[in-house]
């Protein structure tokens, strides 16, 4: 971790090309872009004087917290993997994270156990919120308004790295400031104190953020960057972005009252993402998965409002890319040139996740025995192939280079949707939990009878199960499914032998082991117990 931050030169400069560029060609490591000599690098001395340096720098953050979430997939092999639905083929490193081996000598996963690469985005946020007023004074053009929305992103996007973070490794070192030269050597942080820390900040940011960029929105009016909503819907986080998040730590922290508070102020609030006039939020992902690759209602194509908190990767802007995208795993012919995929999701797990034969992502017809592709593609084979997200950028199709579009969607409505149905069954206001897990369900034909004998709670995380598969949350949703029932499951060990959850995590299991080359470069640094 001692280098991780070297010197305040060009990480939080170099423009989103490039960055997207290290994901794409994989090994990603902050040292790489460190390294990197762009001809679209500013000046130590003229990095902080125009309109053009605020937003290039903004930018940036955006671009190191994207690449650090993504990077060797870390974001669906950390979140899918782990007593998932998805079986590995023939990879051994994939196969020890799905059995839990997180310690195991293979290079991807000494990589994903390296926290280093969110510390790059963190720092830079850090320095933005520390020098971007320095604008202000030189460039008319800056003004106060929007330097304040900028700072407001950059604390969001702090607090989402260190939630991220401590939800993989539970403590980290908690850094607020920006660090010239060698990187501060600090021990790491209690998750609790990480938490509340990213909690002030979401609830500082979220009274400035506006509700939408470049529009008529009444908090930050007119042009932003000298863009309209189109240029920056999906891109920017906004107000609702901030309380997803908020609700999410929350969740995490078992808060959920808070849960559904913030939640519910998302979903009451949710048309004011829709711009001047563009489409309505609510049906973006009803026809989704029955339109082709890039329809016009895919949440995983191009940028658009449905991408709530999310990184896209639109290949229109260049920004298509060989790694980080689900597909690279999941997909084979006949919609890439791959004989066969890395993982999928095998027939029986299908076939327990989807139980209704009027849900629309997968459903057998009870009469013609014919099934539904949205979800899964050559169900009848031995390896179906997991379909829904299938984004690839065209002009490649036919090249050993496969290039990919889809979106990191990490929430959206029917996400936040089913988070405060959640909490709301916690809560113990059932009638009020149906309610909003048919508010989710109802777009996919399946509906939750208030007289069905399948607990509320296990129906909603049923249903995130076959909603959110393939997005990242399958592993934590677990955690929080077993810690509300205070469950006494079992959980298979690293070392093979059972344990009961409340020993598992007890121990620190549920969390990743921290990469021993951070360990080297910070003794302060400890490793996690169950780790040891």
């Amino acid at each position: 971790m001692n280098n991780t931050i070297n010197k305040r030169n060009s990480f939080y400069k170099i423009s989103i090309g490039i960055i997207v560029l290290l994901v794409g060609l994989g090994n990603f490591s902050c040292k790489k872009i460190e390294d990197v000599q762009s001809t679209r690098l500013s000046t130590e001395e003229t990095n902080w004087k125009t309109l053009e340096d605020a937003k290039g720098n903004l930018l940036s953050i955006y671009g190191l917290l994207r690449s650090a979430t993504v990077a060797d997939n870390g974001h669906w092999l950390m979140g899918d993997l782990r007593q998932g639905d998805f079986q590995i083929i023939n990879r051994a490193d994939l196969k020890a994270i799905v059995n839990g081996q997180l310690n195991a000598s293979y290079p991807v996963i000494n990589r994903l156990a390296n926290w280093r690469r969110f510390y790059a985005a963190i720092n830079a946020a850090s320095l933005y919120i520390e020098r971007s007023g320095e604008i202000l004074k030189l460039d008319p053009r800056y003004t106060a308004l929007n330097n304040g929305a900028d700072i407001a992103q950059a604390r969001t996007i702090r607090a989402l790295a260190y939630f991220y973070m401590s939800r993989i490794w539970g403590d980290v070192p908690l850094l607020t400031s920006s660090h010239d030269g060698e990187f501060v050597q600090l021990p790491r942080t209690s998750q609790q104190q990480v938490l509340a820390f990213a909690t002030n900040e979401l609830l500082a940011a979220a009274q400035v953020l506006p509700f939408r960029f470049g529009g008529t929105d009444p908090i930050l009016p007119g042009l932003y960057f000298g863009g309209g909503w189109s240029s920056w819907n999906g891109i920017t986080f906004t107000r609702l972005s901030a309380y997803i998040i908020l609700a999410h730590i929350a969740a995490w922290q078992g808060n959920y009252l808070d849960v559904a508070n913030y939640a519910k102020y998302v979903i009451d609030n949710r048309t004011k993402l829709n711009g001047d006039g563009a489409y309505n939020i609510d049906y973006l992902t009803m026809t989704a998965l029955t339109e082709n690759d890039n329809g016009s209602t895919n949440p995983f194509a191009f940028k658009r409002s449905s991408l709530m908190v999310g990184f896209a990767f639109e290949s229109g802007n260049g920004l298509s890319t060989a790694n980080g995208h689900l597909e690279q795993l999941t997909l084979a012919e006949p919609f890439i040139p791959k004989k066969q995929p890395e993982m999928f999701v095998p027939k029986d797990t299908i076939n327990k996740a989807f139980t209704d034969p009027l849900d629309l992502r997968f459903s057998i017809d009870p009469v013609t025995g014919l099934y539904r592709t949205n979800y899964f593609y050559n169900y009848e084979s031995e390896l179906p192939i997991f379909n829904k997200i299938k984004v690839v950028y065209r002009a490649y199709t036919n090249s050993d280079l496969m290039l990919y579009s889809s979106s990191c969607v990490i929430s959206r409505l029917e996400e936040i949707t089913l988070l405060r149905a959640e909490a709301l069954a916690v809560l113990g206001d059932r009638s009020g939990a149906i309610s909003a897990l048919n508010a989710s369900t109802n777009r996919r034909g399946t509906t939750y009878a208030s007289t069905s004998t399948v607990p509320i709670l296990d129906a909603i995380f049923a249903e995130r199960r076959r909603e959110l598969m393939g997005e990242g949350w399958r592993w934590y949703d677990i955690v929080r499914l077993n810690r509300i029932k205070n469950t006494s499951g079992v959980f298979t060990t690293k070392n093979g032998t059972p344990m009961t959850f409340k020993q598992f995590e007890a121990a620190g299991g549920i969390y990743w082991p921290v990469s021993q080359d951070v360990i080297n470069a910070n003794p302060s640094i400890t490793q996690n117990p169950y780790w040891q």
